[in-house]
């Protein structure tokens, strides 16, 4: 996808952005925007970084080779203001955002409606409707909130301190709440996204943001696969005059044409990697502090066709979570953050092919998957999340053609920004909640005049956002403008 070739262009850049990944790509989307001329240099062979789709198992068959479900590209302030659709992205919503089976066919459901997911709980509906529905009924003011959590004042200080006091919680304390195995389960499954021990606090926050989104927004993919989303900020990019170079892999800072500002879509580890110099020896230790989280291990399935839940109703949600209980859930991810595998992990299933058809040949499907594992693990975990699917979908492995698995050393391979295989660009416990990667009211500025980082080792962190480019981009216009 690159333009260019090289970087002995023959033209003059106002900044140039390392790394084209959905947060690198927005970052230099909006300079494009704002009338800045911009270059950006990616090291892989096109743009994307956790939104790129490949062929990874059978022709006809299109996989997501990192993300795949894409709530919060659907929620994200930054994506809502850049033309997409105008550039071909489409997002496809399934007919429920995600459903989590439980032994003996019974089924948590998700649903977009807040009273149509209380009703599926029983007995736990209203403390459910309580839980949710006065962030669902904010609109977009929780949303924009917390995925601009340094912009002070807030705009909505008393909705934002509601949210803070139940989701600074351990999830585990919330999941007690509830009386009936699918709504601790429901809960306990989208707190685990945080990639935390479920009795970490801030767990509540990232299981509860996750479900107002689904009652929101909705938990769409994009059509064709995950590039879309790239290929769409690609084109903005080259839209408003940016260059693209794409196979230039940057070393030093030195090896980059000036700038009024550089911005660097990289972790605190590859920053210390090609810094020239330019770097305070303070900044560099705090960089040296940070810290990143537990890894994960994913396979890719080429199916010869549905998936057979025991529960047919599971067909309705694209996203499947595999975990059984809270408590199983619990225990999973604690063995995770101890530095163990787990028995029967926690697994991120998603079956896009139900949905969106150009995934697959006619008859044919794609499963997608994904559990957690201790930080840089080397464990084969294929025959664990293929027990924990046949476990909810007897005869699972039988429509298997072919498969294709990532661990954490292949992650980090395919983006060097999943260090140890962590997706997250960092852990996103409590303490790096606020300081990511320091604790600062800009902490995308560097104390280097004119660099920036804008990868999801800053705020609001990981997901498929753009938040931490779009923010980044901001402060360079107002500092350098």
């Amino acid at each position: 996808m690159a333009a260019e070739s090289g970087l002995k262009l023959d033209r003059e850049f106002d900044a140039v952005v390392v790394g084209a990944g959905p947060n690198g790509l927005v970052a230099a989307a909006t300079l494009g925007i704002a009338g800045w001329r911009v270059l950006l240099v990616e090291a892989g062979p096109e743009v994307g970084g956790g939104t790129r789709s490949e062929p990874l198992t059978l022709p006809g068959f299109v996989h997501d080779v990192c993300s795949a479900i894409h709530p919060l590209g659907a929620a994200s302030p930054a994506m809502r203001s850049l033309p997409l659709a105008e550039h071909g992205l489409e997002w496809i919503h399934p007919d429920m955002p995600l459903a989590h089976p439980l032994d003996g066919g019974r089924l948590a459901r998700l649903e977009r409606g807040v009273d149509a997911t209380a009703a599926g709980l029983g007995a736990d509906g209203r403390a459910y409707r309580r839980l949710v529905r006065p962030f669902v009924d904010s609109g977009t003011a929780l949303i924009d909130g917390l995925m601009s959590p340094l912009d002070l004042p807030p705009r909505h200080p008393l909705l934002l301190a509601r949210y803070g006091a139940v989701g600074v919680l351990p999830a585990t304390f919330v999941a007690r709440r509830f009386h009936t195995d699918e709504a601790a389960a429901l809960f306990s499954g989208l707190a685990a996204h945080s990639i935390l021990s479920l009795r970490a606090p801030v767990t509540t926050g990232f299981g509860l943001f996750l479900g107002v989104l689904a009652h929101s927004v909705g938990w769409p993919m994009a059509k064709g696969g995950s590039a879309a989303i790239a290929d769409a900020l690609a084109a903005i990019v080259r839209a408003n005059g940016g260059a693209i170079v794409c196979d230039h892999r940057v070393t030093s800072l030195r090896d980059l044409p000036p700038a009024r500002a550089t911005l660097l879509d990289l972790t605190p580890r590859q920053v210390l990697g090609i810094d020239d110099g330019r770097l305070p020896a303070r900044y560099r230790r705090t960089l040296e502090r940070f810290r990143y989280g537990p890894g994960v291990f994913k396979i890719d399935w080429a199916l010869d066709g549905p998936v057979p839940w025991t529960n047919p109703a599971a067909a309705r949600a694209a996203t499947v979570h595999l975990g059984g209980t809270g408590a199983e859930i619990a225990a999973s991810e604690g063995d995770v953050q101890r530095g163990r595998i787990p028995d029967r992990p926690f697994t991120l299933f998603v079956q896009p092919s139900s949905f969106d058809p150009t995934r697959a040949p006619a008859g044919k499907h794609t499963g997608w998957a994904y559990c957690h594992v201790p930080h840089g693990s080397t464990a084969d975990m294929t025959d664990a999340i293929e027990r924990q699917v046949e476990r909810f979908a007897p005869g699972f492995r039988d429509q298997v053609l072919a498969r294709h698995t990532m661990g954490p050393a292949e992650m980090e391979a395919h983006n060097a920004n999943y260090v140890g295989g962590d997706i997250n660009g960092g852990k996103s416990d409590l303490r790096q909640f606020f300081a990511r990667p320091r604790l600062s009211l800009h902490p995308w500025a560097t104390p280097t005049r004119g660099l920036y980082l804008c990868s999801s080792s800053t705020p609001p962190g990981g997901g498929v956002h753009g938040m931490c480019g779009w923010n980044a981009a901001k402060l360079v216009l107002r500092r350098e403008g």
